[in-house]
């Protein structure tokens, strides 16, 4: 397979960062993927390689911003010049407002929004060299709707979206594409299957979204001509009511 340059995933999970980090290894990119602890990476990284891809984990905790540095000079300098940086931590975690401690809050903005700073940041340093590339970020309901309980969350994931859109219409006009994926519905995993069960028996066929179809927009969106890009796409099971 022909190598199409290299792809970082970070927040690289069993569920739609995984399906991601695979999409990409198919299409023949090399795929760097990250997760806080590097060993849950072995289940992704066996499957990629089995299917004859080529990935290399990385165990990173994206809130740090040393850490990430380090991160993007490792895959610049040793690996090869990124085509494409996919943001993809969620931190979805429901608290009552009056729960909410601030130490919650603030944890919650740290992975969801600050995290997506970082990466942001340096994947533009060397995309901006280049004049090329593409830079998406994993979005949900709560990038545009806060929903009672999720004030932390739905904080983060607006102020994820704001920078976004604020680099795309810096980034656009150097030759970046910057893209915010809002993912409105429940993703399909063991994880949604064991907490919301009796929400999904309800669902009619297809009611749930399936996180390998989910990550062909990002494909998708990578290989748009720059003449119609899109910033944001948002993607919904049938059923789901907006």
């Amino acid at each position: 397979m022909e190598k199409k340059g290299v792809v970082l995933v970070i927040g690289a999970g069993a569920a739609l960062g995984g399906s991601v980090a695979k999409r990409f290894a198919r299409e023949g990119y090399e795929v760097c993927m990250t997760r806080r602890y590097v060993e849950r990476l072995d289940d992704l990284a066996a499957e990629i390689r089995s299917a004859g891809g080529i990935c290399h984990p990385f165990g990173v905790d994206a809130r740090k911003e040393e850490l990430v540095i380090e991160l993007f000079e490792k895959i610049e300098n040793e690996i090869g010049p990124l085509e494409v940086v996919v943001f993809n931590i969620g931190a979805n975690i429901h608290f009552n407002i009056v729960e909410t401690t601030s130490r919650k809050y603030y944890k919650v903005w740290e992975m969801a929004s600050f995290a997506g700073f970082l990466a942001g940041r340096e994947a533009a340093k060397y995309m901006k060299t280049r004049g090329r590339g593409t830079i998406l970020f994993t979005g949900a309901t709560a990038s545009v709707r806060g929903k009672e309980g999720f004030s932390a969350f739905a904080g983060a994931k607006h102020a994820l979206r704001a920078l976004a859109e604020s680099m795309a219409r810096e980034l656009g006009p150097q030759g970046i594409h910057v893209a915010h994926i809002i993912v409105d519905g429940i993703i399909d995993t063991p994880w949604s299957r064991e907490n919301f069960a009796e929400l999904i028996k309800s669902l009619p066929k297809d009611g749930i979204l399936n996180p390998d179809e989910i990550a062909e927009n990002y494909i998708f969106l990578h290989n748009q001509p720059r003449s119609a890009w899109t910033f944001e796409m948002d993607v919904r099971p049938w059923c789901e009511k907006w």
